[in-house]
Parts: structure tokens; sequence; C-alpha cells
């Protein structure tokens, strides 16, 4: 069964509790925490001290995506958070291999996430490494984008790369996942599917939950 991960980037904030309780109570695996610095991406999302008070109200996982320039700078900051994965862009990333390094020696899983203009033939030498690829089906920033069709192929080009390494890693998908495209999404080889306005906009985000746990 696939791996789902809310992205509370699409949770109401004046609620988070509640929809963390909702969480809690649903069929999700992680709970997927999108930080942004208005640098790396035109956005600002939220921070340490929010991640810190989500990480008391659960005790699922805390997939946290780095969308920021210069990460290694926070690296111990998000693990003392209670970040469980921490997730850095190979674009932000000059030393990638010690980034990838610094997150492991700080006992958290370490991803890669790799905008759609990127190509997956520059995670060969890497791939046995890390635990986790987010691949990015739209521009990161915003909620709310439509998937961009050619990550399907892009996700059987990182399969083949994970397996030819022998390797364990995850492939993430984050990005205008629906119940609509989440089985072609999961048939092209994907493990993990991000789902934000798919969830918290549902008039029912724990039959959607399972919904998508189910295929």
């Amino acid at each position: 069964m696939p791996i789902i991960a809310p992205s509370l980037l699409s949770a109401n904030f004046l609620h988070l509790e509640k929809d963390c309780q909702m969480l809690n109570e649903s069929q999700a695996d992680w709970f997927h925490l999108d930080v942004m610095d208005g640098r790396f991406v035109p956005n600002i999302s939220f921070g340490l001290p929010v991640i810190s008070h989500i990480r008391k109200a659960t005790n699922k996982v805390c997939d946290v995506h780095l969308m920021i320039e210069e990460p290694e700078k926070y690296a111990q900051a998000f693990k003392d958070a209670g970040a469980d994965i921490l997730t850095v862009h190979i674009e932000a990333c000059n030393h990638l291999h010690r980034n990838i390094q610094q997150i492991k020696s700080l006992g958290m899983k370490a991803g890669i996430a790799v905008n759609p203009h990127t190509s997956v033939e520059l995670l060969k030498d890497i791939i046995a490494d890390v635990d986790l690829v987010c691949l990015m089906s739209v521009n990161p920033g915003f909620g709310g984008q439509s998937f961009i069709p050619q990550t399907l192929e892009k996700i059987k080009q990182l399969k083949s790369i994970i397996n030819n390494a022998s390797s364990n890693c995850l492939i993430e998908i984050d990005g205008g996942v629906t119940l609509e495209n989440a089985n072609e999404i999961l048939t092209a080889g994907a493990d993990v599917l991000v789902a934000g306005n798919t969830v918290f906009k549902s008039a029912d985000p724990k039959a959607t939950i399972a919904a998508l746990k189910a295929l």
C-alpha cells in the first residue's frame, strides 16, 4: 500500500490542532511539512516553531521538506524541532553528499527533492546514500497546482536508477496528486503520495485519505 503524506501547507492554520487530530485519527502515514524561505521559492510558509508544536501533536512521521537556501545551516534545528525525515533540494546544495551525510549523522532519514526541470540522472552517484527522493510534480512554492504529466516518465527513470543501485530509496510525489491520477502515479513506481488540497479541501478528509491508501 502507498504511504500517504498529507501536506499541512493546505491545512487551516487557525485550527491547526484540529487538523492534526484529524490526521492522527486517519490512515495517513506521515505529516508532510513544507518549509519555504521566500528565496529558494517565491513564497514563505512556516518554520521551526510551528513544526515543534506539530511534533507534540502527533506520533506519526514528520516528513520535513526544506525549500530553502543553505539548508545545512538549519539541519540541527529541524532535528531538534522533531523532523524524522529531512529533505533538501538538489538545486539548493552545492555539496549534496555533504548535506546528506550531515542529515544522517543527526539521526534523521535523508531525502533529496528534485524540481521539474532537473534530470533524475544527476542522482545516480548518490542514490545509494539517500532514503527518499521527492519528485516535484509542480513548480515548488505554492499549493493547488496541476500535476505535470512528464513526471510519470521521471518516476520510471528514477525507479530504474534505484533498482540498478539495489537501493531501498522511496519515491515521493509532491504536487497535484488527486484521486483521479494517484493510481497512474503509483503504477509508474511511486511509493509516497503527498496530498494537500486533495485532502484538506475534501468534504471528508479522512475518507479521501482512506481512498488514497486503498489504491
